[in-house]
């Protein structure tokens, strides 16, 4: 069994005794509680043996807490490759994969399961459709040899990833009923019940005319029913019904009688999603998120074990859902940061997703307006497949797409567009569209007022003298003069000074929502103006002229789309000191524009020689993935590369770094003190400085850096060094 221990050097199966009392319960998977080093402490038993290898005195099992078996063979393995991908525990993935123990609702649940005895004296059901005869209330170990003997999925390896994957996992548990729960996160109000697992279903409705755009999307789909095991990055159109899309690949799979997870960055895009597959699925659908309640989410998550949940949608823990039979995993806008877990091991959704995959011979798509350098990186290794829509097709669904000044026809009739904030053609676009109706949307990368200040004289960014966080002025500025007012601290600056050239006066670096939408009101009298951002988020908006300023990620739709989209402020997004700041600027552009109407107009306010910004213009996400693959190989930067962070003072920097065993031609750069975006490791508060070294080495060699830094955690961890220290496989911020 494992138990569920924090110390890395304590990652390893151990040997127990099972008391003749719990012979019965105490089954693979099975949650159960151990003494260790005169502790009780939680783990899960991994496998019954006839004789251990140990040679002295077993303790026995204190108690097995459920019979449910809830980490499945299939996750095991998962865990295994998580833990070992990523440099961490499994007691770190498994506390991310399995949600806690609801016991009211489990035991709910367990008292409508049939009997055992009777469940065995009756006679043997027929096979199931896909060939395997159903075999209630028996080991999953046993499932495991079954399934050797089906016909295994294609399961083609991307570069640098395990070699040899294990057969999907078939789960044995006997169908269960669950108990409708009504509310929880995003009106999620229909809940899966427990029945027998879903057999073979109908051909759902599907709009084949959409799927025909794209070039392959047919024959993508003829896969997916032929169980082919398909991988493709799939680019969708703009304007296009991306969740309803989804919803038919899921309805297809589970025509076939498998399972299918699909991962979205948010509540929004969930609740989307949820609705689309509900209406082609039926109950057979559910979601999880951060925002159910325990017993909601733990209900579900049991369906999806049960195997009475055939599609689970769901945000980023979702990756580890135990959905039985699993033939399809699919991943909207991989490139959102919500994607990347902040607690150890630091996994990416995308990179578990994955490896599941692998391990599964699941089919896989990754799908988006815009496409991330990792995914770019497996088209080319011919891992996946494009499956995108031919130009003639992507013209005629995209809106017309420009930037001020950017001919020199535009800059003699606007000699100060590229200079102005919004410059005349943005008001002139945004008045036809509001004379014709059509509700205008004004992006905006910063909430606030003024979110940043300067120095008017020298431009030195404005600080604040008690704890030199950033100045900015309140959003209730507009109501009269106030000063500004340190974003950090919360102090007020009633008489800044600069320290570089004592000046007094204060200029705005960059506009946020709340100013933009003052001046836009003064512009545009007689039209409502409306707010999303920070706290309040519209979903949805309803037609009519009206201009809608949102931050980015928070744009609302509109039925028939805007008129009009007007980005603002590229600079301060294409500037970010972030590896993946361009990447990053084309996906929330893309996002927005892809809410204008076919033959409306956006104008996005940047340099028109910036190569992002041409990206734009041609609608062309692949291409702009490509140079940006091409451009982190020449520097040495993921995907190109495996990169491993090390955060910690010092000292414990130091201390790891003596006891690693690092692989030849590994490059150590730095230390550095640790950006400013990053948080500091856990226990670092009220430390000494935070450093932070990087730890490159070619993509083929980054199992072996894994495995060299999981053993120096080990060692550190038996010397029971309490100095903060993370480690990162390729973090999402780098500095």
């Amino acid at each position: 069994m494992l138990p569920l221990l924090t110390p890395a050097h304590l990652d390893r199966d151990f040997d127990y005794l099972i008391p003749p009392g719990y012979d019965a319960v105490a089954q693979p998977g099975v949650r159960v509680r151990v003494r260790f080093a005169g502790r009780l402490v939680d783990g899960y038993l991994l496998a019954r043996l006839d004789r251990s290898a140990h040679e002295g005195t077993l303790r026995p099992l204190e108690r097995v807490v459920s019979p449910e078996q809830v980490l499945t063979p299939e996750i095991e393995r998962l865990v295994r490759a998580v833990a070992a991908r990523y440099a961490g525990t499994r007691a770190d993935v498994l506390r991310l994969a399995i949600p806690p123990r609801h016991a009211r609702t489990e035991g709910k649940s367990a008292a409508a399961q049939p009997d055992p005895a009777a469940v065995e004296s009756a006679p043997a059901p027929p096979n199931s459709a896909d060939g395997e005869p159903s075999a209630p209330n028996t080991a999953p170990t046993d499932d495991v040899e079954r399934s050797a003997e089906l016909p295994a999925r294609t399961r083609d390896s991307p570069a640098g990833r395990h070699d040899s994957p294990a057969p999907p996992h078939r789960s044995s548990h006997t169908a269960q009923s669950a108990e409708r729960e009504p509310g929880g996160a995003g009106g999620d109000t229909d809940e899966t019940e427990a029945g027998e697992p879903v057999a073979q279903q109908p051909s759902p409705p599907v709009d084949e005319a959409a799927w025909s755009r794209y070039t392959h999307g047919r024959a993508f789909r003829a896969a997916l029913r032929a169980q082919r095991s398909p991988r493709a990055a799939w680019q969708a159109l703009p304007g296009e019904n991306w969740p309803r899309r989804l919803a038919e690949l899921a309805a297809t799979t589970d025509a076939t009688g498998h399972g299918t997870l699909i991962l979205v960055p948010d509540q929004r895009d969930l609740d989307r999603v949820l609705a689309e597959c509900r209406e082609l699925v039926g109950d057979r659908v559910v979601g999880l998120a951060a925002g159910l309640g325990p017993s909601a989410r733990y209900r579900r998550w049991l369906a999806a074990l049960r195997g009475t949940a055939t599609v689970v949608v769901g945000t980023r823990s979702a990756v580890f859902a135990p959905v039985r039979d699993l033939a399809l995993i699919a991943i909207w806008d991989d490139g959102d940061d919500t994607f990347a877990e902040p607690r150890a091991p630091y996994p990416h959704a995308r990179e578990v997703a994955m490896l599941r995959v692998h391990e599964t011979g699941a089919a896989f798509v990754a799908a988006g307006f815009a496409r991330t350098a990792e995914i770019q990186a497996v088209v080319d290794s011919g891992w996946a497949h494009d499956l995108v829509a031919d130009r003639a097709v992507v013209r005629e669904h995209a809106p017309h797409i420009s930037a001020p000044g950017d001919t020199d026809i535009a800059l003699e009739r606007d000699p100060v567009a590229r200079a102005v904030r919004i410059p005349g053609v943005a008001f002139a676009a945004a008045r036809a569209a509001l004379k014709e109706g059509a509700p205008v949307l004004v992006q905006v990368p910063r909430r606030g007022y003024v979110p940043a200040l300067a120095c008017a004289r020298c431009r030195t960014p404005a600080r604040c003298r008690r704890c030199n966080g950033p100045l900015a002025l309140p959003e209730h500025a507009g109501d009269g003069a106030h000063s500004p007012a340190c974003r950090w601290c919360g102090s007020t600056e009633a008489a800044f000074r600069c320290p570089v050239c004592a000046a007094r006066a204060l200029r705005a670096v960059v506009i946020g929502a709340a100013r933009t939408a003052e001046e836009l009101g003064r512009a545009f009298p007689d039209v409502p103006i409306r707010g999303s951002g920070g706290g309040t988020v519209l979903d949805t908006v309803e037609p009519g002229p009206q201009v809608v300023v949102a931050t980015v990620g928070a744009e609302p739709r509109v039925r028939g789309g805007y008129g009009v989209g007007l980005l603002l402020d590229g600079w301060a997004l294409l500037t970010r000191a972030d590896l993946r700041a361009t990447e990053d600027t084309l996906r929330r552009w893309t996002a927005a524009a892809a809410l204008v109407r076919p033959h409306g107009r956006v104008i996005v306010m940047a340099d028109p020689g910036v190569p992002t910004v041409q990206a734009l213009v041609r609608w062309d996400p692949v291409g702009h993935a490509r140079a940006e693959l091409a451009a982190r190989a020449e520097v040495g930067f993921p995907p190109a590369v495996r990169l491993a962070a090390v955060d910690g003072t010092g000292a414990s920097v130091a201390e790891l770094l003596a006891a690693t065993v690092l692989p030849d031609g590994v490059q150590v750069l730095g230390p550095v003190p640790l950006p400013e975006s990053a948080r500091p490791p856990s226990a670092a508060a009220g430390s000494a400085p935070v450093e932070r070294i990087l730890l490159r080495v070619p993509r083929s060699d980054g199992a072996a850096l894994a495995r060299a830094l999981t053993a120096a955690q080990a060692v550190r961890s038996t010397q029971r060094s309490d100095a903060p220290l993370r480690v990162q496989i390729d973090p999402v911020d780098i500095g």
